[in-house]
């Protein structure tokens, strides 16, 4: 450690808060796990002291001992805690997706931009260099006019995230469906609306976007089907042809790659980036477009 290493708070203490946050944070050399706080003190204890950190006995605790925060906890936790971080000065590394809602994720979203803290979302895709690579390339090429993604994996049918309450109760939209969402908008332009969303019983989701300049995509996804390993692919097509990009297994060094850019960020003032807190809300009110989507009567 030295004294230009961020001490960052974490929040939560489930899966992916030891397997991804907490062995990121203690490693990363620009970084240190300073502290650790849950409603569960002995998960908090036990995962500062794997990481040479503290537990906390409160959030405001964690919030006086630290420069930043990150969270690893279901979306309605992370909205009632992530603006009073950002309020407090504190830079936020934060989960997918931003809240429970829209008008609580513009909320964080306002209360990073008034504070003037880095910010930065757990889209860990976009964080690998063979995603920026392709994306870079689709940008420099242009005339894309349409796209198609899929995401498939039978996650919650049995291992590590079956149990997880939130991802069982809101499905595969809330936990898969901001990776998918993001990098088609990524790819082919800001998405501007829904045109169809339907849900199966059995969670499995197809959904139609449009795009700003005119170019449209499909979704297809579940947590729900036996498919063993997961069965992730994104494609754009058009004048230059069809580019597919597959997903890339390495969440370490995904996190890795956030936490360079969270420390670029904080060390330059600079507080623009593609994942920022703002792109967290413009996924939120996607996300709830395409609820409201498939849930309005059909005109047949």
């Amino acid at each position: 450690m030295n004294d230009t290493q961020l001490r960052v708070g974490l929040v939560g203490g489930g899966p992916w808060a030891r397997t991804v946050h907490a062995p990121g944070l203690a490693d990363h050399p620009a970084t240190k796990l300073e502290a650790v706080w849950t409603r569960r003190p002995e998960a908090a204890a036990e995962l500062a002291d794997s990481h040479g950190g503290s537990a906390a006995g409160t959030f405001d605790e964690l919030l006086d001992a630290v420069d930043a925060v990150a969270f690893a906890v279901p979306p309605s936790v992370q909205g009632e805690f992530a603006e009073r971080a950002a309020r407090a000065g504190k830079h936020v590394i934060l989960e997918k997706p931003l809240a429970g809602d829209p008008e609580t994720a513009d909320r964080i979203a306002a209360a990073v931009d008034e504070a003037g803290v880095a910010s930065l979302m757990m889209l860990t895709m976009r964080y690998t260099q063979h995603t920026r690579e392709w994306l870079a390339g689709i940008r420099d090429a242009g005339g894309w006019t349409g796209g198609a993604a899929r995401w498939l994996s039978g996650a919650l049918l049995g291992g590590t995230y079956d149990t997880a309450g939130w991802r069982a109760t809101d499905g595969v939209l809330v936990d898969v469906g901001p990776h998918v969402i993001d990098l088609m908008d990524a790819a082919l332009g800001p998405v501007t609306g829904v045109v169809s969303a339907h849900r199966t019983g059995d969670d499995l989701w197809h959904i139609v976007l449009e795009h700003s300049g005119g170019a449209t995509s499909t979704i297809s996804m579940s947590t729900r089907v036996p498919v063993q390993p997961t069965a992730a692919e994104f494609t754009v097509y058009g004048e230059h042809g069809l580019r597919t990009l597959a997903r890339a297994r390495g969440a370490a060094e995904a996190y890795t790659a956030l936490l360079d850019d969270f420390a670029a960020l904080i060390a330059t003032g600079v507080r623009d980036h593609e994942c920022n807190a703002a792109r967290g809300a413009h996924l939120q009110w996607i996300l709830a477009q395409c609820l409201e989507a498939a849930e309005a009567p059909s005109a047949t």
